[in-house]
């Protein structure tokens, strides 16, 4: 291990994690637990009107969801944030309850905020900078990607600024999360997939980020070895209960690890990119995390023969580079088993555009977080040249 004697750290560990087939039933015991009788509930059209959940969900509230705001985007957007806002004061909310992936998570965490602190929610950007908790979240994960039912982060687009920017905050993680693998099944393969290597991305980038520690690693390792086991096996049967649920915790444990140990280029490219193409996150995590790790490979250390030995790969200590080179390849060649792209230009995506998103990248809070200083685009361009 590489844990020095100079080794500090803090490790938060929030939620409270409720798991199991059918755990959304517990809803509204959980609700009342948090002392919530006027939850505003946030999702979106799709989950509202072609899934089952909402019903199964109001059914379990028994009678404590206030208001319903169905109109959760993808990257949700301030503009979003901020109506949600307002149906929330309008009905008096008293806690959020969010259903769905990340978007719908992210856009109930800056509704929380909102509710709790006033304003709009672009006010409040930055990282601590929020003074007290705020009222009651409860996360229900619909995929297995973006960990924000574990994480004191939400990202929010700012069409004004073409970015994506952030809050952050030790009051920002939900309260409960409740992970329920029935809640996955309607996902489909692609999105499946997709969302799966999301949570590969994050549990990559906590291991070797300036913040890494020993809590962090050990919930990233963990989720390494699952998705590789049981993200196939999703794609391939999304019946599959036992595999559902397997990277719903996953998704959770690398929400965990990054959460504390944060992410770094890989997730700044992706922001950008997300930001001015609007393609999907996680389908950009798994174009762009095999390029990533070739550049970081000489800089790691032992840290990518951590990574290749979770990913079934053979790998010596002795050398680590050759070992994060393996890696990366076992990491495409897993992209490809499960039919997601393998180049930027697959996704449309023009290659004059490049060197702009190399700068927005830059400006990326998550870049910081680097295993080595990153201060010239033209190094964030070499990878994103090498992806496309």
């Amino acid at each position: 291990m590489d844990y020095g004697a100079d080794l500090g750290f803090t490790f938060v560990h929030t939620p409270k994690v409720v798991f199991g087939e059918n755990a959304l039933a517990e809803v509204g015991a959980l609700l009342a637990d948090l002392g919530a009788s006027r939850a505003l509930l946030v999702t979106d059209r799709f989950l509202a009107e072609k899934t089952d959940l909402l019903t199964r969900l109001r059914k379990a509230a028994a009678g404590r969801i206030a208001g319903e705001f169905l109109d959760v985007v993808p990257d949700p957007t301030a503009e979003s944030i901020d109506r949600a806002a307002e149906l929330g004061k309008s009905v008096g909310a008293d806690a959020v309850v969010s259903l769905g992936g990340g978007s719908a998570i992210d856009t109930g965490k800056g509704l929380a905020v909102v509710l709790t602190e006033g304003g709009k929610v672009l006010d409040h950007e930055g990282y601590h900078a929020l003074p007290r908790p705020l009222i009651p979240h409860l996360a229900i994960p619909t995929t297995a990607g973006t960990g924000s039912e574990m994480t004191m982060v939400t990202v929010i687009t700012d069409p004004a600024r073409g970015q994506k920017t952030f809050i952050g905050s030790y009051f920002l993680h939900p309260n409960v999360a409740v992970l329920d693998p029935t809640c996955t099944r309607n996902l489909p393969p692609l999105l499946t997939a997709a969302t799966g290597m999301d949570a590969m991305a994050h549990a990559v980038e906590a291991l070797i980020s300036t913040l890494r520690q020993p809590f962090s690693d050990a919930c990233a390792l963990a989720a390494i070895r699952s998705v590789m086991t049981f993200l196939p096996r999703s794609v391939s049967d999304g019946t599959d209960m036992v595999a559902r649920g397997q990277m719903l915790i996953a998704a959770a444990q690398a929400g965990s690890a990054f959460s504390n140990a944060m992410v770094s280029l890989n997730h700044a490219m992706v922001h950008s990119l997300g930001a001015r193409f609007h393609k999907h996150h996680g389908t950009l995590n798994a174009v762009l995390l095999p390029h990533t790790m070739r550049f970081f490979a000489p800089d790691v250390g032992e840290r990518f023969v951590w990574v290749a030995q979770a990913m079934g790969v053979s790998a010596s200590a002795a050398d680590p580079v050759a070992a994060g080179l393996a890696a990366a390849d076992r990491m495409a060649k897993l992209n490809s088993e499960i039919g997601l792209p393998s180049r930027l230009s697959e996704l449309g995506i023009p290659r004059e555009a490049l060197g702009e998103v190399a700068e927005l990248s830059l400006s990326d809070g998550s870049i910081i977080y680097s295993p080595r200083p990153i201060m010239d685009a033209a190094e964030v361009l070499s990878v994103l040249e090498r992806a496309y």
